[in-house]
């Protein structure tokens, strides 16, 4: 239709190609421009929760003149990313749909590990690496659990902490220990699973500082 159409305006053959060439990529650039805003229309939207650290910690009776280096803890894949996880049974886990950490987990425990301490006021100076502080302790963890059990009758928030206190000198553990923490979850929903988490990850975190302290 459109070759008549050009015939009869009077366009030779060179120019009639001309035309159909542009007016086949006018419609081409049309199309994948609705493509694009179609797969947009469509993408799921995600929402991002994050873990707080204990504004207040009760117990450290003293003051640290200890410098200590946070490294950001390993953790099976499952765990080393921004997805947020739902273990339905010993064997078998999920993510929790449309939600997600700010950052990947490792990343976000090990932000708020330091603030955990900064938090204290009773540390000389904490930091992650590359900040240029000269080191006394690290502190090596393992991130075991960190997840909702939902399942068999079961409503939980899991976390659990392998913690190590490294001489930053001798390269020698100086102690090690787990931390675990359970709460019950108030529902299945992404606020309650997030806030029960939330609540036993700050738990541990107040625990880790103390006992890091205690001997720092």
């Amino acid at each position: 239709m459109a070759n008549v159409e050009a015939r009869r305006a009077g366009y030779g053959d060179e120019l009639l190609s001309r035309v159909l060439r542009i007016r086949l990529s006018t419609g081409t650039m049309a199309l994948f421009a609705g493509l694009l805003v179609a797969g947009c229309n469509t993408a799921a939207v995600v929402d991002i929760y994050d873990l707080g650290a204990p504004a207040r910690i009760e117990g450290i009776k003293s003051r640290s003149s200890s410098q200590i280096l946070v490294l950001e803890p390993s953790a099976l894949k499952s765990l080393d990313a921004q997805e947020i996880v739902i273990k339905t049974s010993p064997v078998q886990i999920e993510y929790l749909a449309r939600s997600q950490w700010p950052d990947r987990l490792p990343k976000v425990v090990q932000a708020r590990l330091i603030e955990a301490f900064e938090n204290t006021g009773r540390v000389k100076a904490v930091a992650k690496p590359g900040e240029g502080l000269v080191i006394d302790y690290q502190i090596v963890t393992d991130i075991r659990a960190f997840q909702a059990n939902i399942g068999a009758g079961e409503q939980a928030a899991v976390v659990s902490l392998s913690v190590k206190l490294v001489s930053d000198r001798s390269g020698k553990v100086v102690r090690s220990r787990v931390f675990d923490a359970q709460t019950p979850l108030s529902g299945t929903d992404a606020t309650a699973v997030v806030n029960g988490i939330n609540a036993a990850f700050e738990s541990i975190a107040a625990d880790l500082v103390k006992w890091v302290l205690a001997g720092g």
